[in-house]
C-alpha cells in the first residue's frame, strides 16, 4: 500500500461520530444536524427539469474536457460574475469541468506537485482537510497559516518565512473562508499573485462559497478578477475552483469547473484524462442551465440572510457571534472546551454541530505552521493585513490549534428550523 496513506488524518466527521458514540440524546426533540455544510434548499426546478430531459444521453462516454456549451456557460458565468472583460476567459483553453470542486481540489494537488524537489503546500488554518490530505498524498509538507482574530480571519502572507516561500508549490486560499467566512481583498489577492511571481508558485483559490455573501452591492473578488487588474490577463499560475454545490443547492449534482492559466489547465486534463473523472452529460447538460441563470442563485442567498437576521439575536443573548461576510457558517468561541460543549449539546438538546478543533491544526511551534502536521462568526472582511516585510513571524499560533474553542454552527436547515436550533442553543448555555 502507498504509505503516505499513513500520514492522513481522520476526517472531521468520522471524529464526530466517535465523539458522539454512546450518547442517547431526548426522544423528544427532533435531531437538528447543523455539523455539515450541505446545503438543504430546494434545488431549482429548471435544473433539475433539464436533468430529467436528457437522461437519454447517459448511453454514450463523455469527453473528459466536457461539452463545449458548458464550457462557454462557465467561462460567461465567470465574466459576468467578476465583471471581467468580454472573451477574457477562454472556453477552449481556460475552462475544465469537474466533479465538484472537492474531487478537483486533491486531483490537481496530484498534478501539479513535483515531487522530486522538498514541495510545500500553504494553507489556511482551521481549513478544509481536503487541503491536506492532497499534500501529503502527493509528497508535500502542508504548511498551515493561522487564521484568527489577530490576522482579520485571513491568512498573513508577510508572516511566512522566506525559506517556506522557496519551497511553495501549491497556495491554497478560500474565500468567503470556511469555516471564518471572511472574505480577501482584490489587494490581498494581489499582494498573493505578486509573491506568486516571485516565487514560482500556483495560487488555488477555492471559491466555491463566493455566491453567498452579504453585501448584495459589494460581492467577494476573485482571484482572476485580481489577475486582470493587474494585467495578468493570461492568469499565469493560477486556478479557481468554483461548484454548482453551494450556489444552486444542488450538492449531489457533483458538479463545478476549474477556470485559469491555460498551461495549468492543459497538464489538469491530461491528468484527468488517465484519471477517468469525466462528467455525465445528463449532469453537464443541467449544469449549462445552472451557470447561465443568476436569479435563483440571488434568491438562494436571500434564504441565507433570512436565517442569519432570524439566529443572530437569539444566540447573541448568550455568545459573541457575528454575521460573517459570506457563507453560511456561524464561528463563535464557546468560551471552552469545543469537544465538550458539542457532545453536551447533542446529549441534552439533540443538536449536532462540530468542534473548531475538528477543522485546524495545532502548528506546534511558536510561528506559523512550524513543523508540519500533527497527529490528529468572523467580522466582515474588506481587506487583509497590508503588506510588510517577509518572514517576521508575526501571525504566530504559539502552538495552539487556532480552531480550539470555537464550534461551526453550519445555517443549511430551514429557516424554522435554525431558529428552533438557536433556541435550544441558548437554553443550553443558560443552563449550563
Amino acid at each position: 500500500m502507498n504509505p503516505r496513506l499513513e500520514r492522513l488524518h481522520a476526517y472531521p466527521f468520522e471524529r464526530l461520530a466517535r465523539l458522539k458514540a454512546g450518547i442517547t440524546p431526548p426522544s423528544g426533540l427532533t435531531h437538528i444536524s447543523m455539523s455539515i455544510g450541505e446545503p438543504q434548499h430546494a434545488p431549482p426546478e429548471f435544473v433539475l427539469e433539464s436533468l430529467r430531459r436528457n437522461l437519454d444521453r447517459l448511453g454514450s462516454y463523455p469527453a473528459t474536457a466536457g461539452l463545449s456549451e458548458l464550457r462557454a456557460a462557465c467561462a460567461g458565468w465567470l465574466e459576468r460574475r467578476f465583471k471581467l472583460p468580454r472573451g477574457s476567459v477562454s472556453p477552449e483553453t481556460m475552462v475544465l469541468p469537474v466533479n465538484g470542486t472537492r474531487e478537483a481540489l486533491f486531483s490537481f494537488v496530484q498534478a501539479v506537485i513535483d515531487s522530486s524537489r522538498p514541495a510545500r503546500v500553504l494553507m489556511p488554518n482551521p481549513f478544509y482537510q481536503i487541503y491536506e490530505g492532497a499534500a501529503l498524498l502527493a509528497g508535500a509538507e502542508p504548511y498551515f497559516l493561522p487564521t484568527t482574530p489577530a490576522t482579520g480571519y485571513v491568512p498573513d502572507l508577510e508572516a511566512v518565512p522566506e525559506e517556506i516561500w522557496r519551497r511553495c508549490q501549491v497556495l491554497f486560499l478560500c474565500s468567503p473562508g470556511n469555516p471564518t467566512g471572511a472574505v480577501v481583498s482584490l489587494a490581498y489577492l494581489q499582494r498573493a499573485l505578486e509573491m506568486a511571481a516571485r516565487f514560482d508558485f500556483v495560487i488555488a483559490a477555492d471559491e466555491c462559497y463566493t455566491e453567498l455573501y452579504l453585501d448584495e452591492s459589494s460581492p467577494p473578488p476573485g482571484l482572476l478578477q485580481a489577475c486582470m487588474a493587474s494585467g495578468r490577463t493570461s492568469f499565469e499560475r493560477c486556478l479557481v475552483f468554483h461548484s454548482l454545490s453551494k450556489r444552486s443547492s444542488v450538492p449531489g449534482l457533483r458538479s463545478g469547473f476549474v477556470a485559469g492559466d491555460p498551461r495549468l489547465v492543459s497538464r489538469f486534463l491530461l491528468y484527468r484524462t488517465y484519471h477517468g473523472s469525466a462528467m455525465a452529460i445528463p449532469t453537464q447538460l443541467a449544469s449549462v442551465a445552472a451557470w447561465s441563470e443568476d436569479s435563483h442563485a440571488a434568491q438562494n442567498r436571500r434564504l441565507y440572510q433570512e436565517k442569519f437576521d432570524c439566529v443572530l439575536p437569539i444566540l447573541g443573548e448568550v455568545l459573541q457571534v457575528r454575521k460573517p461576510a459570506g457563507g453560511f457558517y456561524l464561528w463563535p468561541d464557546v468560551g471552552g472546551d469545543d469537544e465538550r460543549f458539542v457532545r453536551d449539546l447533542f446529549a441534552r438538546q439533540n443538536i449536532t454541530l462540530l468542534p473548531g478543533s475538528y477543522l485546524a491544526r495545532a502548528t506546534g511551534g511558536g510561528e506559523a505552521g512550524v513543523g508540519g502536521p500533527e497527529p490528529g462568526t468572523g467580522e466582515a472582511i474588506v481587506g487583509g493585513p497590508e503588506p510588510g516585510e517577509l518572514g517576521t513571524g508575526k501571525a504566530g499560533a504559539g502552538g495552539a490549534n487556532p480552531g480550539a474553542g470555537r464550534v461551526r454552527i453550519s445555517l443549511v436547515p430551514s429557516v424554522d428550523v435554525c431558529i428552533e436550533a438557536a433556541r435550544r442553543m441558548r437554553e443550553f448555555i443558560l443552563n449550563r
